[in-house]
């Protein structure tokens, strides 16, 4: 599950108000700049295209629209073409019902191969263009290819990225206490124990809570260690359900999760008992560690921008600073390394040559660096400089990405069908966590994935 924020402002959009989609609109200053300010090289082989206007939604709000209008300001004032992009908490929601109403917008910026799917299903994508398949081809690996991808026909280029495993800590606590980053799963489970043991707070800090999709980091918990426990091998036949839901490796993975948010010496450090998992806020469930509150958090690299969510740097995200971050470590130390993550897949509704030159450039080596330079995001995108990155957390998760050692996987609860990676699966944790047993979890989550 990709993170949405909430929204500041909204504007009625008449093609989505017989569906109830409000939008968030993102405007500013770059409107006003002319040719004469940009150097238009990097842009002459999109062509120009006076007064052509394409519409642009996705889940991408606030901070981070504002700052993905500016990584194509310059693409507009070369190319003509006028971009409006929308964003909104309910895209995913709503976008296949705008696209079966005739109402999509020309360009979605879609979180989830699923959705990518079910909207390729449905006959509503157009096929990418050749320029953008070979940007694709030229700066991203198969495996982030295959997600834009559905029988065979390729509709769309990945866009920025996220790693989902990282274990959130205060470097002074750590040096102070003579913790070391683990280097293994067990190693993980003993600091956390001996955390406990001191008794003074509890080892980590969660939350679950995220409005309609609460749950959701809970399935990157399961999804983490069913991928360092079992192998890519196995993840990739989960997701797919080549295996069934129910299978004893699963249950291995919910049950090394339910170690820590099931037990009530591990957790909610700061916050309350095993109950509050749910009803705390996945935005703010870290924070408690710059109290002392909790030692440990698990979430993405996107949490960095939730240290200091005004944009400030009153807080410092750094190996030296106040709140660092480690990879969940493999389950043996010479293990390859492996990590999960999310994106998004940037699709087409509307056949174009200036929706396809737009297209072109978000899977360009060109706009991933004036994205990722802009601050806050990261891309999987091979042109990428790792040093764009805004932070030494995110210069190291590039490199990370782009290591051809890496073995990457998709946020799994994304690659499985709605019914399951954004229903069943989100519920079941909600449940598990409360108090249901893994066995009955599992069992209703595979009940309820898709016959066909």
């Amino acid at each position: 599950m990709r993170l949405t924020r909430h929204r500041r402002w909204a504007v009625p959009v008449v093609a989505a108000a017989a569906v109830g989609l409000a939008l968030t609109a993102c405007t500013g200053d770059i409107a006003n700049e002319t040719a004469a300010d940009v150097d238009c090289g990097p842009y002459e082989e999109y062509g120009t295209f006076d007064g052509a206007e394409v519409t642009v939604a996705g889940t991408i709000l606030d901070l981070e629209a504002d700052r993905l209008n500016e990584s194509w300001a310059d693409f507009e004032t070369c190319t003509g073409i006028s971009v409006e992009y929308q964003g909104s908490s309910e895209f995913e929601a709503q976008i296949a019902v705008l696209a079966e109403g005739g109402n999509a917008p020309d360009v979605g910026i879609v979180p989830q191969p699923g959705l990518v799917q079910r909207l390729a299903d449905g006959g509503w994508l157009i096929p990418a263009s050749e320029p953008v398949e070979a940007n694709v081809d030229e700066f991203w690996s198969e495996d982030w290819k295959k997600y834009g991808t559905v029988d065979d026909t390729f509709y769309g280029a990945p866009l920025m990225a996220s790693i989902k495993g990282y274990v959130w800590y205060s470097p002074s606590e750590f040096e102070e206490k003579g913790y070391e980053i683990p280097k293994t799963l067990d190693e993980l489970k003993t600091l956390s124990e001996k955390i406990a043991a001191e008794g003074d707070h509890k080892p980590w800090c969660v939350g679950l809570e995220s409005g309609d999709a609460t749950g959701w980091p809970g399935t990157d918990w399961v999804e983490d260690y069913m991928l360092r426990l079992h192998g890519a091998d196995v993840y990739d036949q989960w997701v797919t359900h080549g295996i069934p839901f129910n299978d004893p490796q699963v249950a291995e993975a919910f049950d090394a999760v339910g170690d820590y948010l099931k037990n009530p010496d591990m957790v909610n450090g700061g916050i309350g008992d095993v109950s509050t998992l749910v009803t705390e806020a996945f935005q703010t469930a870290g924070l408690p560690i710059l109290d002392g509150a909790c030692s440990l958090h698990h979430q993405a690299s996107f949490y960095e921008t939730f240290w200091n969510p005004e944009g400030g740097d009153e807080v410092k995200v750094a190996s030296d600073g106040d709140v660092f971050g480690f990879l969940l470590p493999p389950a043996n130390a010479d293990d390859p390394l492996s990590v999960t993550g999310g994106g998004e897949i940037v699709v087409a509704f509307r056949e174009a040559d200036e929706v396809e030159a737009f297209r072109a450039y978000l899977s360009s080596d060109t706009w991933a660096n004036n994205r990722v330079s802009l601050g806050g995001v990261i891309s999987a995108n091979r042109g990428l400089d790792p040093e764009n990155g805004s932070s030494e957390l995110l210069v190291q998760s590039i490199e990370i990405l782009q290591d051809p050692e890496t073995t990457f996987r998709f946020d799994g609860s994304d690659l499985m069908p709605g019914a399951v990676g954004a229903d069943s699966f989100w519920k079941g944790i909600v449940a598990w966590v409360g108090g249901q047993s893994t066995e009955q979890t599992l069992d209703a989550i595979e009940a309820s994935w898709p016959a066909s």
